[in-house]
């Protein structure tokens, strides 16, 4: 079935329609009900070789941590996307906007000290390994400039990812 939606966009692609595709999931990487390889080769498959699927979309965020515990030790779906060439678009960073009310400025200020509650949820979506993109609505101007004040910091290093990860993840 996915080989034949490929097949559809490597058509489009090749008539200049699209410059290339994605594949956006919400748990289909994270749950692995499909690689990023099991991705790759039906795309080449209905390409008949050079394929146009150029990146994949994934929720990251402190909720949804999956994707950063593994990408800090270089496993999973991210390190697989970026090896293949593929940009991989973190979607959800807020989680829906529910995060920012619940992570408290002691937790923001460990992610980087000045840091709004948002601000620092969206750095530390920023900083995954592998992460090209990070998906977000704002309601407004002022969200939109918090969120690009936040990406303006330096990332945030494997080791603070994990200790960062590893608080939350603490009963």
């Amino acid at each position: 079935m996915i080989r034949d939606a490929f097949a559809v966009l490597e058509e489009e692609a090749e008539a200049g329609n699209v410059a290339g595709y994605g594949v956006a999931t919400w748990a289909g990487l994270e749950e692995e009900a499909f690689t990023v390889g099991e991705l790759l080769a039906p795309a080449a498959e209905a390409a008949g070789g050079q394929h146009h699927l150029v990146a994949v979309q994934l929720p990251v965020s402190l909720v949804m941590m999956t994707p950063i515990v593994q990408s800090v030790d270089g496993r999973g779906p991210l390190p697989a996307a970026v090896d293949a060439g593929l940009r991989v678009m973190a979607s959800a960073p807020l989680h829906g906007g529910e995060l920012p009310g619940m992570v408290d400025q002691e937790l923001a200020g460990l992610i980087r000290p000045g840091l709004t509650p948002a601000q620092a949820c969206v750095l530390a979506v920023a900083s995954c390994p592998g992460v090209t993109n990070v998906l977000l609505a704002a309601s407004g101007a002022p969200h939109w400039r918090e969120a690009a004040d936040a990406v303006a910091h330096p990332s945030l290093t494997a080791a603070q990812l994990r200790e960062i990860t590893g608080v939350l993840a603490s009963p």
